[in-house]
């Protein structure tokens, strides 16, 4: 099922996608929403983020392929960093370029775990149950401001500039993560293309070992991390990810005001 929050004349709102019709609910996303009998047409809505995350927890070096690439060693536990909900954006929505001095911007493609259930120091048995869907992350970073000061490395302001994390379009509750594709196109061409089975580390793996210590929220995200082909993002290039299985998001990057 695909499950989406979106703004109606005013009025956000949440609902079940089925075609291009959104069948509206009432109550919370992560605690039995129940169906209103209200449809609306999904062109006729602005289509927000999917969810409210009180944090992204973003993967660095997940994928075989990158780290083999580029000669990285395989992490023997998952490394992230946080994103903030000033860097949330929707599908759709403009990224603003930071102003010139930060220099070079880049898009990342990449799956996004929505967490379902309240927990901490999950068992990886239990895991799966704590995941309630699948959606599209664009891990934006200011590449070069990352590392600009050699004695630290500024992932959290290169990562966190205001818009830096669109997610969405919706979030899908049905992905099979065994055979789903992640790709990026600029402008309609493709520059990513990279399989989710690729990770070190699966999803339920990923959920088990970052509840240790930390509470995950119903609405956190993970992101999953990306693969190979990520480049520059130009001023109003258009950036789609996309996922098999659950669909595209879309961003467009605008130069700063």
């Amino acid at each position: 099922m695909r499950w989406l929050r979106y703004s109606h004349q005013g009025h956000i709102g949440m609902g079940q996608l089925v075609g291009e019709t959104i069948h509206v609910l009432q109550g919370t996303l992560f605690d039995n929403p129940h169906p209103t009998g209200d449809t609306l047409r999904v062109s006729d809505v602005e289509i927000l983020a999917p969810c409210q995350p009180t944090k992204v927890l973003a993967l660095w070096n997940n994928f075989k392929t990158a780290a083999e690439k580029n000669g990285w060693s395989a992490p023997s536990e998952p490394l992230y960093f946080l994103k903030s909900p000033n860097s949330y954006s929707h599908h759709l929505q403009s990224v603003a370029r930071p102003q010139p001095d930060v220099g070079r911007v880049v898009y990342e493609a990449e799956l996004g775990i929505v967490i379902g259930r309240r927990g901490r120091d999950i068992p990886l048995e239990e895991a799966a149950g704590y995941i309630f869907g699948y959606t599209c992350v664009n891990d934006v970073t200011a590449i070069e401001l990352l590392r600009s000061d050699t004695s630290f490395e500024q992932w959290t302001r290169a990562k966190n500039f205001d818009g830096f994390t669109p997610f969405g379009p919706w979030i899908e509750t049905d992905l099979d993560c065994a055979t789903a594709t992640v790709t990026a196109k600029v402008n309609g061409r493709e520059r990513q293309n990279y399989l989710v089975s690729d990770m070190f580390f699966s999803p339920q793996e990923l959920v088990a070992k970052l509840s240790r210590g930390m509470t995950l929220e119903p609405g956190d995200i993970i992101s999953c991390g990306t693969s190979l082909g990520a480049m520059p993002w130009q001023n109003d290039a258009v950036v789609e990810v996309s996922i098999e299985g659950i669909g595209t998001l879309s961003n467009t990057m605008k130069a700063s005001a």
